[in-house]
C-alpha cells in the first residue's frame, strides 16, 4: 500500500522549479553523498542526527526529505518534522531512485558557500534588464531557494563581493558570467549541470533578448519587451526581482509544456 506521505520521483519531477515545489532536504550520510555528491535541484543538505533544529531551519515550510534509499533516514527525519507540527514528506526510493531514473541534478561543489542567514549570497550591479533578473531566478528555482542577491553600483560590486563575502555574477572578469556569445544564464545552466530540454529553450530566448539577437528565438523580442517595461515599473532592483519571478516562472512552464500550443480567432467551432 502507498504510503501518504510519500511521493514518487516523476511526482516530484514535475514540481521541480516551480513556486509550488516543497523545500528539499538531503539528509544522507557523508559517506553515500561522497559517492555521488549531486543534489536534486533546489535540495540542501541537512544533518539528519539534527531532526529538531531542523523544524527551526524550514519556519513552517512544507518539506520533502530524502535520503540514499528512502528508507529509515528520510522516513525518521519526516516523521519528526511531522511530530512539530510541519508537512513532510518522502521520496520514493530516496535519491538513489532519482539518479537511477536519470533526472536532473546540481554539481554540488559549484555552490558557493552559505552565509550565516543559511542561504548563498550574490552580487551583481543595479537596475537589472535580463539577465540579472534570469539568473536569480534560476538559482531560487533549480540550485538555492534560499538565496539572496544584492544589487549594487557596477564599480562597487567587485569590493561589496569582497567585503560581504558574496559572489559576484553578470560583470566582466569573474567566473560566473558571459562567456564568448553566451549569456551568464547559459553559463550557470553548464556549470551546475542542469539537463532540462525545456531550460535549454528558455536560454536560447534569454540569450536572444540578453544580446538583442531576436533572431535566435521569436520569444526574445517578447522577453526584451516585457523585461524593459519591468524595469520601468520598478524603481526598486529587489521588487523588481519578485516581480520577474512571475515572469520567469510563466515563460518556463510555456518552456516545458505549451510550446506546440498555438492560438488564433476566430476560436473553432465545433459541432454539437
Amino acid at each position: 500500500m502507498a504510503s501518504p506521505t510519500e511521493i514518487k520521483t516523476m511526482q516530484l519531477a514535475r514540481l521541480i522549479g516551480t513556486p509550488d515545489c516543497p523545500s528539499l532536504v538531503d539528509v544522507r550520510i557523508d559517506e553515500d553523498f561522497a559517492r555521488d555528491p549531486r543534489l536534486i535541484p533546489g535540495a540542501f543538505r541537512f544533518d539528519w542526527t539534527r531532526s529538531l533544529d531542523l523544524a527551526d531551519h524550514l519556519r513552517g515550510r512544507r518539506a520533502l526529505v530524502y535520503c540514499q534509499k528512502g528508507l529509515k533516514l528520510g522516513q525518521g527525519v519526516a516523521a519528526m518534522l511531522r511530530a512539530r507540527g510541519l508537512a513532510a514528506e518522502t521520496l520514493e526510493g530516496g535519491f538513489a531512485a532519482w539518479s537511477a531514473a536519470d533526472l536532473p541534478t546540481v554539481t554540488a561543489d559549484r555552490l558557493p558557500e552559505r552565509s550565516a542567514t543559511g542561504g548563498t549570497l550574490w552580487v551583481t550591479r543595479h537596475r537589472p534588464k535580463i539577465d540579472r533578473i534570469a539568473c536569480p531566478w534560476l538559482i531560487r528555482r533549480f540550485v538555492d531557494p534560499a538565496a539572496q542577491f544584492l544589487f549594487v553600483d557596477p564599480g562597487q560590486v567587485l569590493e561589496v563581493a569582497e567585503r560581504f563575502q558574496a559572489t559576484p555574477f553578470d560583470v566582466e572578469d569573474v567566473f560566473w558570467s558571459h562567456r564568448g556569445a553566451l549569456c551568464t544564464f547559459d553559463t550557470m545552466i553548464a556549470e551546475f549541470g542542469l539537463r532540462l530540454p525545456a531550460l535549454d529553450r528558455l536560454a536560447v530566448i534569454v540569450r536572444g533578448a540578453d544580446t538583442n539577437r531576436h533572431d535566435l528565438a521569436p520569444e526574445a523580442a517578447g522577453l526584451l519587451a516585457a523585461s524593459l517595461g519591468l524595469s520601468r515599473m520598478y524603481r526598486d532592483d529587489l521588487a523588481q526581482l519578485e516581480a520577474g519571478m512571475a515572469l520567469y516562472d510563466m515563460f518556463y512552464r510555456w518552456a516545458r509544456d505549451a510550446t506546440a500550443e498555438g492560438h488564433d480567432w476566430p476560436a473553432a467551432l465545433t459541432k454539437g
